[in-house]
């Protein structure tokens, strides 16, 4: 399969993805680069551990550093595009409902407007 573009998701100016981070650790955004750079590589082919779809069309990117766990959750813009939501630490065993549903949310807003709230991702 052919590289897919990987793009974060923008509103209002903000890309809640370059604001994690550039928040982490030096070591830590490396990781989650990596992580990003792969799944632009892979796609639809990612699969676990680095990878997993939770529901709705949502999935994570699993990253770890130090014991510190990375959550990136994205969907796919038909074929054209993987769309990064946003990340966070993963701080319980689960991820939380609460950022399954702001991912589903940003995903709605996305397709309604791609280019409104598509960032180029810098990885």
């Amino acid at each position: 399969m052919p590289s897919d573009e990987v793009v974060y998701y923008r509103e209002r100016g903000q890309v809640p993805m370059d604001e994690l981070l550039a928040k982490l650790p030096p070591d830590a955004r490396d990781a989650c680069n990596a992580h990003l750079r792969l799944l632009q590589r892979k796609g639809f082919e990612l699969r676990r551990p680095l990878a997993d779809r939770l529901r709705d069309g949502i999935h994570e990117l699993r990253a770890k550093r130090r014991g510190i766990s990375y959550r990136m959750l994205y969907f796919f813009h038909g074929r054209q595009a993987i769309v990064v939501s946003h990340g966070f630490v993963k701080q319980r065993s689960r991820v939380p409902e609460s950022e399954i549903r702001r991912a589903i949310e940003r995903m709605a807003r996305f397709k309604a407007d791609p280019m409104t709230h598509r960032s180029v991702a810098e990885i």
